[in-house]
C-alpha cells in the first residue's frame, strides 16, 4: 500500500475505505478518486468531482497513485441544429 507520508497535494490517488455504516445495497466499501488536498495524521482530504472529502486513515484499505484522467469524451448526440 502507499506510504502517505510519500504525498503531496495535487497527487492523483485512488482510495479503498470501509464505510462506518453499511449502505441499503449491503455495500461496505467505498472508492475515493482524486487529488491529494491534505494529508493530516488522523486522515487524508482527497477532491473528487463531487467535491473534498476527508477520510480517516484508520478506514482505508488500499491506496495507491493513479495517472491524471483521460480528457472527456463530447456527448455522441448531436442537435438537430448540428445536422445543418
Amino acid at each position: 500500500m502507499l506510504n502517505f507520508n510519500d504525498l503531496s497535494p495535487g497527487d492523483r490517488i485512488v482510495l479503498r475505505f470501509r464505510l462506518s455504516e453499511s449502505t441499503s445495497s449491503g455495500a461496505t466499501l467505498s472508492d475515493a478518486i482524486g487529488y491529494v488536498v491534505e494529508v493530516a495524521d488522523e486522515d487524508i482530504s482527497v477532491e473528487t468531482r463531487h467535491g473534498i472529502v476527508k477520510i480517516q486513515r484508520s478506514l482505508i484499505t488500499h491506496a495507491k497513485r493513479v495517472p491524471p484522467a483521460p480528457p472527456r469524451r463530447g456527448s455522441r448526440l448531436t442537435s438537430q441544429s448540428d445536422q445543418g
